[in-house]
């Protein structure tokens, strides 16, 4: 990765080379940030407030392989082959991935390096792996069709953004966001389950 360079413009020239558009290919371009860089794409689809239906739930259930690596501390992204090697479709690289580089921008202009040493600790990188284990679980545990996905997700893809630009405000943001919609899940699921005891 260039250094003078931002995280947008590398995606964007990883978009317009002649590689191919796989997933292996997106981690060997970002190296050391390919784990955040993964989980912020695979999470953006969940963020979006819209129905994307059970695709979601893939996105999530491969977040979940790839915090579980962080947590155990790898430095190298592990994917099977069939998902390494699979060709991201022309809605992933013509229309979501353009859209993400969109967003982004916004947050590299509004943004800059605090506190980035910690971003370099392999202790605190694994902290953040079981954070963003926690909002990609309850992403998936979060009641279909309810829109309550949608506030871990988002608070995951700004945790990962976080890594990439090594701000400590936006992680702040970032773990506020996912843990206020994590407390909202477990509040309305517990209940639930006392309307459903309650009328058997």
């Amino acid at each position: 990765m260039k250094s003078d360079e931002s995280f947008s413009d590398q995606l964007e020239r990883w978009l317009r080379s002649d590689a191919s558009k796989t997933l292996g290919t997106l981690s060997d371009v970002f190296a050391e940030k390919s784990f955040a860089v993964m989980i912020l794409l695979m999470m953006f689809v969940p963020a979006i407030p819209l129905p994307t239906g059970a695709i979601t739930y893939l996105f999530e259930v491969i977040t979940l392989v790839l915090t579980t690596q962080m947590v155990l501390g790898r430095r190298v992204l592990w994917l099977p082959d069939r998902w390494r090697h699979h060709e991201l479709g022309t809605m992933t690289t013509g229309k979501a991935i353009p859209f993400v580089v969109r967003r982004v921008r916004w947050f590299e202009r509004h943004s800059r390096p605090r506190w980035a040493r910690l971003f370099e600790q392999r202790w605190f990188l694994r902290l953040l792996g079981l954070v963003l284990t926690a909002f990609a679980l309850a992403a998936i545990i979060a009641p279909p069709f309810s829109g309550l996905d949608t506030f871990p997700a988002v608070g995951a893809v700004l945790v990962a953004l976080a890594i990439v630009l090594e701000d400590f405000l936006i992680l702040l943001i970032g773990i506020a966001i996912g843990t206020g919609g994590v407390v909202l899940i477990l509040t309305i699921g517990v209940a639930l389950v006392r309307v459903v005891r309650h009328l058997v």
